[in-house]
């Protein structure tokens, strides 16, 4: 069998993808209580995204989205992570919310602070392991508008978007 290098960095980024959605359901949970979704994107549902992320630049004038979107065109895969919003059950020994409670917290549509502790500890997780494979990679809210724009990952509350590329060079950093 013959594979040419380029099929083999097709096929290494989508493999790393799928263990980086593992490596984020497997992250620590507040109380172990799993709000986090997955997904991974190719082909045109990425270029969806990247579509989306220009139109949101156009309407907003927010020129950084268009560049961004640039970086998701030249990536093989994205991985998308995101939170549902949900309380810990935590009740009145917590409060970092800013409510007297968790009920309070949900009754007020509140943010439970463990919801975006969790999204963090996942992404931090995902983008880990994305490094030890030697992938180039970005952290990217504006990835994150455009699939919650999309409604990719449902009620996602958060949503972060994490390209990934093999190339002689990162093409996420020294970006214009």
């Amino acid at each position: 069998m013959f594979i040419q290098g380029l099929q083999a960095e097709e096929t290494a980024v989508l493999n790393a993808a799928y263990a980086i959605c593992a490596a984020a359901r497997t992250a620590p949970k507040g109380r172990g209580i799993d709000f986090i979704k997955t997904a991974v994107l190719t082909g045109d549902d990425k270029s969806a995204v990247a579509r989306e992320m220009r139109r949101i630049s156009s309407l907003m004038q927010v020129p950084f989205l268009t560049r961004d979107a640039d970086n998701v065109d030249k990536s093989g895969a994205v991985v998308l992570i995101g939170v549902t919003e949900g309380t810990r059950g935590l009740g009145k020994i917590c409060g970092l919310c800013g409510y007297e409670d968790c009920a309070a917290c949900k009754d007020a549509l509140g943010s439970c602070v463990y919801t975006t502790l969790d999204l963090g500890i996942a992404i931090g997780s995902a983008v880990s392991l994305a490094a030890d494979l030697r992938l180039d990679n970005r952290i990217m809210f504006s990835i994150g508008k455009a699939a919650a724009s999309l409604k990719l990952l449902g009620d996602c509350a958060v949503i972060m978007g994490i390209p990934l590329s093999v190339s002689g060079k990162s093409p996420f950093f020294d970006r214009k």
